[in-house]
């Protein structure tokens, strides 16, 4: 009959999916010739498949006659497989056996195994080489085809298997299936590994490999039911063992401590599930503290910015603005680092949660984000009043000043002159005067009630001054009002005694008949001029505050019109110094002798004179201090303009980079790697502008400094600046926060950079406006263009429609987010732990039962691991439970979300 052919060379061969043996485990036709490497392999494949046909009662003597008639091969076939292979041929000619044969070949084709050059003819012809090959086939089909370690191929799985249950040993080193076994200690610690009562491996040396081989055959035989396959004398003399011949024996290992291994291997899984468990609590541990002290921190703050209390002096109301801005400068930066970077880490858990599938998290009542965002804009609403109110209050502080000085001035000035004016007026001169005395006390007395009269506006000044230091609250009031209520009292006391004695005067007045007229008349005219230097002199040395170059421009003009007033006021004193002279001059003419004073008035000629000379003295004083204040004035417009030279530039600047970030997430150029580091990049460059913004703060301050409270050269307020700061910071951090993300999906979802990459841009195709996210229409174009049948006229397009836009947009906001969209493109297709296989795997360690003790945990999980479980497990309330039993169903449910089963 005709070999089957086949795709590979003799010596190995392949099922319908995966090459078991490479070109190099191929058999050599010239090394089979090798009579040791033959010697191996017939002993140890007689060995094992007498180990499979004592199950049906009998064995084979000779591996190359004993399967020539094709019937113990079938039964070797039925036996290992579990599977009735066609009925026999009864008869014992060639074409008989050549039949039983083919069934049996056909079988294993059967099974996807391709022979290449094996033919009926050569197994009944009792060819050695070829009988050896098809055992070969059959052990590799139904002894190591199944054996598979981190998904490799069965020979690797196999060497990865031996590896990892040696490795703790010493002076083991399993790299191959040939000379790592001759000393014959991997073979022991294989059998030490787990069954540590069968071995002592401390008394093994590695310079004794005929006693070591030999023990392990030995105990392999007697407890583990294991056939010797093998001769220590022909391990230990050949230089490099027959591959082939280990192979097979080191699997019946493996398949006699396949429990073993399977319950390791969900004590893996389940080590890793809690892993995950434990990592995503450690994070919900951390937000929850970072949140926490956050709002402790916006708890304890607030009511600071609240606390509007006014301080009575300006030192004490300037360290109040000290104090905020370096709760700006210092404090506050790193609270927004802690806010942005709370945000972040949510993202980044609530991502890992949804990628290991779990259930989202959900902070404690108050700390979800959004009451971090609310209470973080409650915060900085009371922090923009407080700037506001300490600006005031600084404002309101220096008019109190500026006024509690001007009312301080004027009290002094009307105090100096009503100085003994009462007891001027409670004299009784009058009683014994003569007539010509009488008369210059009645003119004396008529100036005094003018110059009293002129003093009436200045009285009324100081009480208007008392009544808005009142209004605005001014710190010393009650000095102020006692003061004024002193001066107030005096007056109304001035007018009554000046009534008094005019009344005096008049009733005396018909004694007297003449009066000296030009006494009187310099007394009538001097006193007004006197009252016009004085409220010159007062008006000159008047303070003043100002806040623009307009309003310094008014006061000068104002005293520009003063001085020109000044011609006409020394025409009124040569005209009142006249009289003066008239008066000697009609003296020294009649010989009358004066007594040397005016007895209607105490000012003489040198008091009009000195008080000319000190009004043309404070002229220029207050064009000093005009021109001084017209510098300072200049300065605040340099600050002003060099303040908004720099706004105008940055405000726009951050204006840019906030729009050039919201394109950033849509654009495609490279890896994700290479877009975080460009990003990373990014970020730098905005953090090393953060000089710019730094020498702002110090213009702005400067400005504040200076009282400067507007600026027309710019729209730009450093709040204005601020606030765009933190934002573009706050934005860039979500931005790279965003490509982390889409690494940690595709790195857990095992999507390639470049499908990512086809993902992102049918995303950014479908994104018309350009702003990350798609409305259902174009997320259902997006859908139908990579393959989706949602076409509106078939019966399942709208369910099937439905049922997505359900995963992608669980809060019905009405878009789809990138990240939304990468989840459902990753989600039906990604392997990942469900609750099942949890369970599952928690069902192999409980041997099957329905409950699981806390000694079989601790036994079989890791000790973190197990504590892990033991105080979490609830416990089982099923009947025939040992006390103690854990309900395991009911804690995988849970890790998962889901209600228990």
């Amino acid at each position: 009959m005709t070999a089957i052919e086949t795709q590979v060379q003799y010596g190995s061969y392949m099922t319908s999916e995966q090459i078991y043996m490479t070109q190099e485990d191929d058999w050599d036709r010239d090394l089979l010739l090798d009579p040791a490497w033959e010697k191996q392999q017939r002993k140890t494949f007689t060995a094992w498949c007498n180990s499979h046909l004592r199950k049906a009662g009998t064995q084979i003597e000779n591996i190359e006659e004993d399967f020539r008639n094709g019937l113990k091969l079938m039964l070797l076939l039925e036996v290992i497989s579990g599977e009735r292979l066609p009925k026999p041929d009864k008869g014992k000619m060639r074409f008989h056996k050549i039949a039983n044969v083919n069934k049996a070949l056909d079988f294993i084709c059967s099974k996807g195994v391709k022979l290449v050059s094996i033919g009926a003819e050569e197994i009944v012809d009792g060819n050695v080489k070829m009988t050896l090959g098809m055992i070969w086939t059959i052990i590799l089909r139904f002894a190591i085809q199944d054996i598979s370690v981190e998904e490799t191929s069965a020979k690797e799985g196999l060497l990865l298997w031996c590896q990892r249950k040696t490795a703790p040993y010493r002076n083991v080193n399993v790299q191959n299936f040939h000379i790592s076994w001759k000393d014959g200690l991997a073979l022991c610690a294989l059998i030490h590994r787990h069954r540590p009562d069968l071995i002592d491996y401390s008394k093994l040396r590695k310079d004794d490999p005929m006693g070591n081989l030999n023990t392990a055959f030995e105990v392999a035989e007697k407890y583990l039911d294991i056939p010797k396959m093998l001769d220590a004398e022909d391990i230990v003399n050949t230089p490099k063992p027959d591959e082939k011949a280990i192979m097979t024996y080191v699997s019946c290992f493996y398949h006699a401590f396949a429990g073993a291994e399977q319950a390791e291997t969900a004590a893996n899984r389940i080590c890793k599930v809690l892993a995950v468990n434990q990592e995503n609590e450690k994070l919900m541990e951390e937000y929850e503290t970072l949140a926490s002290e956050l709002l402790e921190w916006i708890r304890r703050t607030i009511p600071w910015l609240e606390n509007r209390v006014a301080e009575q002096t300006m030192r004490a109301m300037q360290q109040k603005l000290e104090d905020f801005r370096d709760y700006r400068r210092v404090h506050k930066p790193p609270k927004v680092q802690e806010k942005c970077q709370l945000e972040i880490n949510f993202n980044t858990l609530q991502t890992k949660l949804r990628l290991s599938n779990r259930p989202a998290f959900m902070p404690s009542e108050g700390k979800m984000v959004s009451d971090i965002a609310n209470a973080w804009k409650g915060l900085e609403q009371v922090e923009k009043g407080y700037e506001e109110w300490l600006l005031t209050e600084i404002r309101r502080l220096e008019r109190l000043d500026h006024l509690a000085e001007k009312f301080k001035q004027k009290c002094s000035l009307h105090e100096s002159w009503t100085s003994g004016k009462v007891e001027l007026l409670s004299m009784k001169d009058y009683e014994s005067a003569s007539l010509m005395e009488i008369r210059a006390l009645m003119r004396k007395h008529e100036a005094f009630e003018s110059d009293l009269a002129a003093h009436q506006d200045r009285v009324e000044q100081i009480a208007a001054i008392a009544q808005e230091l009142n209004e605005l609250d001014y710190h010393d009031a009650v000095t102020i009002n006692a003061r004024c209520q002193g001066i107030c009292d005096q007056w109304d006391n001035l007018g009554t005694l000046t009534q008094k004695r005019r009344d005096s005067l008049e009733r005396v007045e018909k004694l007297l008949e003449t009066i000296d007229q030009l006494f009187l008349e310099f007394s009538k005219r001097s006193a007004p001029f006197n009252n016009w230097m004085e409220g010159a002199m007062e008006d000159l040395q008047d303070m003043f505050i100002v806040h623009s170059i307009e309003e310094i421009q008014s006061l000068i003009s104002a005293h520009d019109q003063f001085k020109a007033t000044l011609p006409e006021a020394d025409k009124e004193r040569v005209a009142t110094m006249g009289i003066q002279n008239e008066i000697v001059k009609i003296a020294q003419t009649y010989g009358i002798k004066l007594s040397g004073v005016n007895p209607y008035t105490n000012l003489s000629p040198q008091d009009i004179t000195d008080k000319w000379d000190a009004v043309k003295h404070l002229v220029p004083l207050r064009d000093q201090m005009l021109q001084e204040e017209v510098a300072r004035q200049q300065s605040n417009e340099r600050l002003r303009r060099q303040f908004a030279a720099q706004a105008n530039i940055i405000g726009p600047w951050i204006q840019t980079k906030m729009e050039e970030i919201s394109h950033v997430s849509v654009d495609i150029a490279g890896s994700l790697e290479e877009q975080m580091s460009n990003l990373k990049q990014y970020e730098q460059n905005i953090i090393n502008y953060k000089c710019n913004i730094d020498k702002l703060e110090g213009d702005h301050q400067l400005s504040q400094e200076s009282l400067i409270f507007d600026n027309k050269h710019t729209n730009y307020t450093m709040e204005h600046v601020r606030v765009g700061w933190e934002q573009l910071l706050t934005t860039i951090a979500r931005t790279i926060n965003e490509v982390e993300n889409q690494i940690l999906t595709r790195d857990a979802k095992g999507i390639s950079q470049e499908q990512l990459n086809e993902f992102r841009a049918s995303f950014n195709h479908f994104d018309r406006k350009r702003n990350g996210m798609m409305d259902p229409d174009d997320f259902r174009a997006c859908l139908i263009s990579m393959g989706y049948d949602l076409v509106s006229r078939t019966a399942s397009g709208p369910v099937e429609f439905a049922r997505i836009m359900t995963l992608v947009d669980s809060n019905n906001t009405g878009v789809v987010t990138f990240q939304a969209f990468i989840d459902f493109m990753t989600r039906e297709t990604a392997e990942t732990d469900t609750a099942d296989q949890v369970m599952a795997s928690f069902k192999i360690l409980a041997s099957d039962k329905t409950y699981i003790t806390v000694e079989e945990l601790r036994r079989e999980l890791p000790p973190e691991q197990a504590d892990y479980c033991i105080s979490r497990m609830t416990s089982y309330i099923g009947s025939g439970a040992p006390p103690g039993a854990l309900d395991y169903i009911s804690f995988s449910s849970a890790l998962y979300g889901e209600s228990d089963l």
